[in-house]
């Protein structure tokens, strides 16, 4: 299964006005960085990844649609799976790429790079 073409040009529309953006395909998706560092993807599974504030998760999940997000049986800290039933519309979408851009932006920079 490969990742949903339209969701991915959703997602890019909405980050075509941001600065520092890069695509880069990882895990079978498509990811969005954001001054190198992973922001949000659209999952090859379905709906999106979404970095968030790990001291916001707990409220987080409890939004429709919203789960821990779990690779090869590990919970990824600091990532939520949102599935695309909950992505239909622009401010339903536009809420969970900002939150992840935003908070991508609030990490450090990783100077190795």
């Amino acid at each position: 299964m490969t990742y949903d073409e339209e969701l991915a040009h959703r997602v890019r529309a909405l980050l075509a006005d941001e600065h520092g953006v890069t695509e880069k395909r990882m895990f079978g998706g498509l990811a969005f960085l954001v001054d190198a560092k992973m922001a949000v993807a659209v999952s090859r599974e379905g709906g999106l990844l979404v970095r968030a504030d790990p001291e916001q998760l707990d409220r987080l999940l409890t939004r429709a649609g919203a789960r821990v997000c779990v690779m090869r049986g590990r919970q990824m800290a600091g990532w939520l799976r949102v599935d695309d039933n909950v992505l239909r519309t622009k401010r339903q979408l536009e809420s969970w790429v900002t939150r992840a851009v935003s908070y991508a932006r609030s990490l450090p920079t990783n100077r190795s790079r």
